[in-house]
């Protein structure tokens, strides 16, 4: 029994009676902390340093995936500082360039690309200048190659004579004086590594709204929706005789497959299956040739900005006019000063 004080005071301030050993009290066993609930705890302070071991190597596993992947880019000196460039504006611009050039090709993969053997000299195939904002909406702008702008040093010409006369560089000039956006970061991609990477992703579904019937780009396409695999895409990325509106068509498709492209390399059946996604990242690393200040972070904000539903435009068309230099696509000065201003 305990003593009557103490019982009394317990009784009056609430506090449990517990029997008394050697003039202390002492709870029942059952109210003590039991041995399961202890390991309990254990288990669970186990599990929570398990998890946090494994985020720990899963970002180091990304650090490393991304500095390889960084390591591997192909750098030249593409952008050049001139005298009288446009100021930056709301946002980043990247000038992306499909070369027609055929030096990485054997005769064999020329043929089975429908290429057309060698021209003699790179010129851009495709030239799509990318307007990604701090915030909001990214927009593709298609440069058509047989516009007639000015080439700083040699004239009235095609934009796509730019590149051959003074590689990246000129071309870089002569998109920025023509449309007064200034140029951050650039991306070029060869024909066969365009078809390469277009393998490694398994091929990409494509929506064609008309036959497709062009020998000189290697294809034929019936309506509907289908599978593309490298030399098939490539063909209805190149192809303007299969068209009505031939280089503005052409311009279209191209933007719609490499929205197309970007979605399926950054969806789950890529991205998390390591299976497609190493052989992705090995095979655009080996085809993508980037500025020497661009790293993967850089094109990372492209992938996402590209895979985010962007707006579409072609530079608006005034006139088609036969010139010196050729057949010749003439801008409509307001559209195209309208449009540019817009992303400034």
């Amino acid at each position: 029994m305990p003593p009557r004080g103490i019982e009394e005071h317990n009784r009056r301030t609430g506090a449990p009676s517990y029997p008394a050993k050697g003039g202390r009290n002492y709870p029942p066993a059952g109210s003590r902390p039991s041995d399961t609930s202890r390991g309990r705890r254990w288990r669970f302070s186990g599990w929570g340093r398990k998890l946090g071991a494994l985020l720990g190597v899963l970002i180091l596993v990304a650090l490393g995936a991304m500095v390889w992947v960084d390591l591997r880019l192909h750098r030249i000196d593409a952008l050049t500082n001139y005298g009288g460039r446009p100021s930056g504006g709301s946002g980043t611009n990247w000038l992306l360039v499909g070369s027609d050039s055929r030096d990485d090709l054997s005769e064999d993969q020329q043929a089975e690309l429908s290429t057309g053997g060698d021209t003699g000299g790179g010129r851009t195939d495709s030239i799509i200048l990318v307007h990604i904002p701090f915030v909001g909406q990214a927009t593709m702008v298609s440069i058509p190659r047989d516009s007639y702008v000015d080439v700083p040093g040699h004239g009235k010409d095609k934009v796509n004579a730019s590149y051959a006369l003074g590689g990246p560089q000129l071309l870089q000039q002569t998109v920025e004086q023509a449309t007064g956006l200034r140029i951050d970061h650039y991306a070029e991609i060869g024909f066969g590594g365009f078809a390469g990477v277009v393998d490694a992703v398994g091929g990409v579904t494509i929506c064609v709204e008309q036959p497709m019937d062009d020998p000189l780009a290697g294809i034929n396409l019936q309506p509907g929706c289908q599978k593309l695999d490298g030399p098939t895409a490539l063909g209805f990325v190149r192809s303007r005789h299969s068209m009505d509106d031939g280089d503005i068509g052409r311009a279209r498709n191209q933007r719609t497959f490499l929205a197309a492209l970007v979605k399926k390399a950054l969806s789950p059946t890529t991205f998390l299956n390591p299976f497609r996604f190493f052989p992705f990242v090995s095979r655009m690393t080996d085809s993508f040739t980037v500025d020497k200040h661009d790293h993967v972070w850089n094109l990372a904000r492209l992938g996402i900005g590209l895979g985010l539903s962007p707006r579409n435009e072609t530079v608006p068309i005034a006139s088609y006019e036969s010139t010196d230099v050729g057949d010749v696509d003439v801008w409509d000065e307001d559209g195209a000063h309208e449009l540019f201003t817009s992303l400034r």
